[in-house]
Parts: C-alpha cells; structure tokens; sequence
C-alpha cells in the first residue's frame, strides 16, 4: 500500500505507511510530521483500521502504589524532593490495599491494571513485595503493569515470573532534550531498563511527554528512539504536560492540540501494532481534540480520577464521550479484536 492516495502526499514521502520497520530516520519522522493534516490523519486512520478495531479502545487503571519522596529531578513530576509541590510523602501500599484498587478497576471496566512506584530504581528489598502485588492482580483477571524506576536484568526476570506483563519506562523526550529534563538520570540509564525489560520477556511501555518546550524535531527523535527497539513497545503512551506548580515546568505555555494529535497520528504510522496510549492531560482537553486522537490511532485511555497524582478525565465524562463516538471498551484481560478488512 502506497502511504497516500494523491500526487501531493507521495511526493512529500514516499515510505509506505504500515510497514513494520526499525531504521526509520529522523527526517522521514519528520516528514511525516510536516504532512497537510488531512493526509497525515488519513494514513494515520489507515494504519489503525488495518490493524486495529477503530471503534474499541483498551481501559487502564494507574495506581500510585508509593507516593512521593523520589530523589529523581524530573522537571515535570510532583514527586521530586527536589521541588515544594505540597505532596505528602507515603510509604508502600499494602497488597491488600492494592487489590481492592485492583478489583475496583476491574468492575469499571478497566482490562490492565497498572502499579507506579516513586523512586529513583526498585531495591531488592521491595522486590518480593512487588512480585506479590503482581501476582494477586494478575490473579484477578487483569493484564498487569509496573512503573518503577530503573531495574535489573534479575529483578526483571523476577517480575516477568510473578506475571507482569507490560513495564512502563517512559524515554520521556529526544536525546537531545533529555538534559534540560533530567539530570539525576541519563538517556542510556531508561534504554538500560527497558533492554532488560525486553530481555525477561515482559512487553514494553514505554512512551514520552511532549508540551515541554521541545521541538517538533525533539518529537521527533523520542519517536525515533521507540521506533528503532526491536521488537517495537507493544505500548506507547503519549502524555500532554500536565504543568504542577512548584516544579520547574509549572506555566510552561500550552502545546498546540493539532501538534498532540500530529504526534499520536505519527506514533500510530511508525509503530502499528502498538497500543497508542492517550495519557495525562486528557482532563484538560476538549471532546472534539480527543476524538481526533481516537481517529489518529490511540486506542488505549486511562479510566480513573487520577493519574498517580495528576488529575484524569472524570469517568462520567469519559462514558458520555465514548458514547457519542460508539467507542466501546474491550473486556479485561481481552486481546484486540483486529479489524477485517
């Protein structure tokens, strides 16, 4: 299949859109960015249908399992000790506690339950906790997710045995704007974890936050990173800033929503088999700006209140949404029904 109908769109890229690939460079990513809308958002859609039932998207539930005190200095997080944000420290959740969340998450509809831990790398001390909250969700039904920081090739082959099935380690943004991010942390570190990730056997999570002050060509590169992984992250969030006073972020000026939509719509053409997660920031997005992500290729939603600790999208605006665009959601622990035709 050709990457679009018309003389205009082949002219500006030639690359067939749905081929599975890992040596995409940046100006073709790039390229793809600079596409008229209309053409982009159509081989966008195209990819999706391909692959994809258009109108089901998966739930997930993400848990904050231990709160606050991170020692990391990412510019975006509430968490940092580094920063005044008012957030309370607290120790780990109790498995108990985290099933009845588990559970709660389930009977709303959500199909993966995700776990997030605030601290720099999981010790071997709170491994065995971790596996036990593992296995007790997946015991109910659920797919399970863990976000924990860095992580060894032998704590990864521990939790891949629990049954976690996705590990969420965000690239966060490109190489090159990395620093001006994080500093208590490198690029290499996040493509250390996710490589042992990969290596246990357990899918990858693993996405970015744009509306930082990056580039589009920074956009570009943190969508190079994921794309070039082999296999590709079976799940690729894309977060809007959510800017929480206090930290080094808070009043970065609003990423334009047609830029946020580009963004998923090349995330959807690089990586087709992906789960193309609409993360944080949906809380302050219009029903109209959500619905062309949804047609761009995301096909995976956060359910819940909250995200950790930043606001989500009321679950009774998330229902009347979904309705009005016939989106259903899939059943937990369901695979995909992939689209005929």
């Amino acid at each position: 299949m050709t990457a679009l109908s018309g003389n205009t769109a082949e002219r500006k890229t030639p690359t067939l859109f749905g081929a599975i690939r890992h040596d995409w460079t940046r100006a073709e990513i790039e390229a793809l960015f600079a596409l008229p809308f209309a053409d982009l958002l159509y081989g966008a859609h195209t990819v999706h249908r391909r692959h994809f039932d258009p109108n089901q998207i998966q739930a997930s539930t993400l848990l904050s399992i231990k709160t606050g005190g991170c020692s990391e200095d990412c510019g975006y997080c509430a968490q940092s000790i580094h920063y005044k944000t008012g957030l309370a420290r607290e120790p780990l959740m109790s498995i108990e506690d985290v099933v009845a969340a588990a559970k709660r998450a389930k009977e709303n509809g959500a199909g993966r339950f995700c776990m997030g831990a605030a601290w720099r790398s999981l010790s071997d001390h709170n491994t065995d906790r971790i596996c036990a909250m593992v296995a007790a969700v997946k015991g109910l039904g659920l797919e399970t997710c863990a976000t924990l920081g860095m992580i060894t090739d032998a704590q990864a082959a521990r939790l891949k045995t629990a049954g976690l099935d996705y590990y969420n380690h965000n690239v966060d943004t490109s190489e090159e704007y990395y620093t001006k991010i994080i500093t208590t942390r490198t690029y290499q570190d996040r493509l250390d974890t996710l490589a042992h990730v990969q290596e246990a056997g357990i899918k990858v999570c693993s996405g970015g936050i744009i509306g930082m002050g990056e580039s589009r060509a920074d956009r570009a590169g943190m969508l190079l990173t994921l794309v070039n992984l082999n296999p590709h992250p079976e799940s690729v969030p894309i977060n809007m800033l959510v800017p929480i006073e206090g930290t080094p972020l808070e009043g970065t000026a609003r990423l334009d929503g047609l830029e946020f939509v580009r963004t998923i719509a090349v995330a959807r053409i690089l990586m087709p088999n992906a789960f193309v997660r609409l993360s944080a920031g949906r809380e302050s997005m219009s029903d109209e700006m959500q619905a062309l992500c949804f047609f761009a290729g995301a096909n995976s939603a956060f359910i819940g209140d909250k995200l950790l600790t930043a606001p989500n999208a009321e679950p009774s605006a998330d229902a009347r949404l979904f309705a009005r665009l016939g989106i259903s959601i899939m059943p937990p622990a369901c695979e995909p029904e992939r689209a005929r035709g």
